[in-house]
């Protein structure tokens, strides 16, 4: 089963940037409420497959996006940080 990753943001507008790049992209994403378990200054968060990872990371770089991190969930409620 495909592991689902999501990123947190400090700013919405960093949110809403993010996901128009990642859907222009092609890449399968949805826009849901940051988890409370994740300090972020931005109520929204992008969920996208674990495979997409490095494209994902590729276009964050590339496009300047400010992010608070990638975060994968490994336990219910409990988010581990993967990177920027």
């Amino acid at each position: 089963m495909e592991e689902i990753m999501l990123i947190a943001f400090d700013s919405t507008q960093q949110a809403l940037r993010a996901e128009m790049l990642l859907d222009y992209a092609e890449i399968e994403i949805d826009l849901f409420p940051t988890p409370k378990e994740i300090t972020a200054g931005c109520a929204l968060s992008v969920q996208f497959p674990e495979n997409d990872l490095e494209e994902v990371r590729r276009i964050i770089v590339e496009e300047h996006v400010e992010i608070r991190g990638i975060f994968k969930q490994d336990a219910p409620g409990h988010f581990l940080q993967v990177g920027i």
